[in-house]
C-alpha cells in the first residue's frame, strides 16, 4: 500500500542525490550490496543481543540508503534485469536476518510466543513476496495488500526501537509483532483471491474464443 502510495514522491525526492551518486561512478548493485550487508549486520549483531533501539537506528539507516540503488540506476541509464532480480534477492535476506534476528533472541529466553510470532512473520513475509514472483511470472499481478514490504519493515522495527532503551516500553514488539502476523495473511489471502480472479478471467476470454 505504502509503495504504490508513496513510490513517485519518494522517487522525486531523491532523485537529485542520485544523479549525483551516479556521477561519481557507483553502480546501483553495489549500493544494492552495501545496503544488504549493512542491514543484515546491524540486525545479526544488535538485535541477537537485545540491543533493540541501536539496531533498529542501523537497520532503518541502510534499509534507507538501499532506496538509492533505483535512483541511480534511473539516472545513469543503468536499469537492467539482473539488477531487479538482485535488489528482490537482498530484499529478502534483509528480512530473514530481521525477523531471523528477533527469533534467535526470543528463543535464547525462553518465549516461544514471540519465536512463533517472529517465525510466522518471516513464512508470511516470504509468501507475500512468492506469490507476487510467480503472478509476474505467470503474467499477472499481485501487487495488492495491506501489508506490503514497506509496511513491514515500518510495523517490525518501530516495535524493535520502541522496545530498547530509551524507550523501553513493555509489550511493544509483542504488539507488533501479532498485529504484523495478521496483516500478513491477510496480504496472502488479497494477493491469492487477486490472482485467482485474474486466472478466471483468463479462463472465460479463452472459452469465448
Amino acid at each position: 500500500m505504502l509503495n504504490f502510495l508513496a513510490r513517485d514522491s519518494i522517487s522525486k525526492s531523491i532523485a537529485p542525490l542520485g544523479r549525483r551518486l551516479a556521477a561519481t561512478g557507483i553502480t546501483p548493485n553495489v549500493i544494492t550490496v552495501i545496503g544488504t550487508v549493512g542491514s543484515i549486520a546491524g540486525a545479526v549483531v544488535f538485535f541477537t543481543q537485545g540491543w533493540w533501539f541501536a539496531g533498529t537506528l542501523i537497520v532503518w539507516a541502510f534499509v534507507m540508503a538501499d532506496l538509492l540503488d533505483g535512483a541511480v540506476a534511473r539516472a545513469g541509464g543503468t536499469t537492467s534485469a539482473f539488477g531487479g532480480v538482485l535488489d528482490s534477492t537482498c530484499d529478502r535476506a534483509v528480512d530473514a536476518a530481521v525477523f531471523g534476528s528477533i527469533l534467535w533472541f526470543y528463543a535464547e529466553h525462553g518465549q516461544r510466543w514471540m519465536v512463533l510470532a517472529a517465525l510466522l512473520c518471516l513464512v508470511l513475509g516470504s509468501l507475500t513476496s512468492y506469490i507476487r514472483s510467480r503472478a509476474e511470472a505467470a503474467g499477472m499481478h499481485a501487487t495488492v495488500g495491506i501489508a506490503e514490504r514497506a509496511e513491514r519493515l515500518i510495523i517490525v522495527l518501530v516495535g524493535t526501537g520502541l522496545t530498547g532503551d530509551p524507550f523501553g516500553l513493555p509489550f511493544v514488539q509483542a504488539v507488533a509483532l501479532w498485529v504484523l502476523v495478521a496483516a500478513s495473511a491477510i496480504t496472502v489471502g488479497q494477493r491469492l483471491a487477486t490472482v485467482h480472479q485474474q486466472s478466471k478471467a483468463r479462463e472465460r476470454e479463452a472459452a469465448g474464443t
